[in-house]
């Protein structure tokens, strides 16, 4: 049985529609990455399966099951008791994310306030125990920094750790590794695939880089024009590519060249200059 199933068209008033009919299904535990060039409605999604999407004035036609449950047909007040309790979102500037005038202990009870039960030091409990598992110190003195006196590394570890401290079913990470350095995006994704092993947490993981998704995820959907193109293993997208969209993308991404090839160019610019 899908966790999430998906049917929609989504369109912001006079233009035409970003996604049409666009059908993707997402399995209990598993990582799904959502791949497409900027642009293609993959925050658009995001933000429907958030029952977000109205602040950005666009609209949603067709189906959102949830566990069997219809979203899109959802009031407000009820879509308060899931969003960050069984549906979590994880967005892609963390310095921008997080409020500049708030210490990070402040923003995390608040975070926690939203869906949590018991008194401070339940609330505690559950606050360490997040940053414990994003590997970030669970200690008062870091609570008590403000987001300009951390990296932006441990920003987006902090936007992690709020939104899984109500441990959901689902995590929505749009396009979490677009504001890191190589380095700190490739300790990210593995953070996501421990919490998705340890946890049990299924990810949408909404991307434009398809070699971060290739790395994370249990299958890719690529969408173009609107729709999904492709939606298969890691493996076959890579391997075994199917539409022209995929070959197309797959083609432009950048290889290393071969010490033979650096030496080659190294003589052609000193033979030209």
């Amino acid at each position: 049985m899908e966790l999430l199933s998906v049917r929609i068209t989504i369109s912001y008033k006079d233009k035409p529609p970003v996604l049409d009919d666009l059908r993707v299904d997402l399995q209990p535990g598993e990582i799904l990455g959502l791949v497409g060039h900027s642009g293609c409605g993959k925050s658009s999604l995001a933000l429907a399966i958030l029952g977000l999407l109205n602040l950005k004035g666009g609209k949603a036609l067709g189906s959102i099951r949830w566990n069997e449950r219809e979203l899109l047909t959802l009031k407000e007040k009820e879509w308060r008791k899931l969003r960050g309790k069984e549906i979590a979102f994880v967005p892609q500037s963390p310095m921008s994310s997080l409020n500049p005038a708030l210490r990070l202990g402040t923003q995390l009870e608040e975070a926690w306030k939203l869906h949590g039960q018991g008194g401070r030091d339940q609330m505690e409990e559950t606050v360490f125990r997040s940053l414990l598992d994003v590997s970030l110190p669970a200690k008062e003195e870091f609570l008590r920094r403000y987001p300009a006196e951390i990296s932006v590394g441990q920003a987006q570890r902090v936007l992690i750790a709020m939104a899984i401290l109500h441990r959901p079913a689902l995590l929505i990470a749009d396009e979490p590794t677009s504001a890191l350095d190589a380095v700190t995006q490739s300790e990210i994704l593995a953070l996501f695939g421990e919490l998705n092993r340890r946890l049990g947490m299924s990810l949408l993981f909404i991307s434009h880089d398809l070699v971060s998704a290739y790395t994370l995820c249990h299958r890719i959907a690529l969408i173009h024009s609107g729709k999904i193109v492709e939606c298969n293993t890691p493996q076959a997208i890579f391997f075994s590519p199917q539409h022209p969209f995929t070959r197309k993308l797959i083609a432009a991404i950048p290889t290393v060249p071969s010490a033979s090839e650096v030496e080659e160019s190294l003589r052609f610019n000193l033979f030209n200059s």
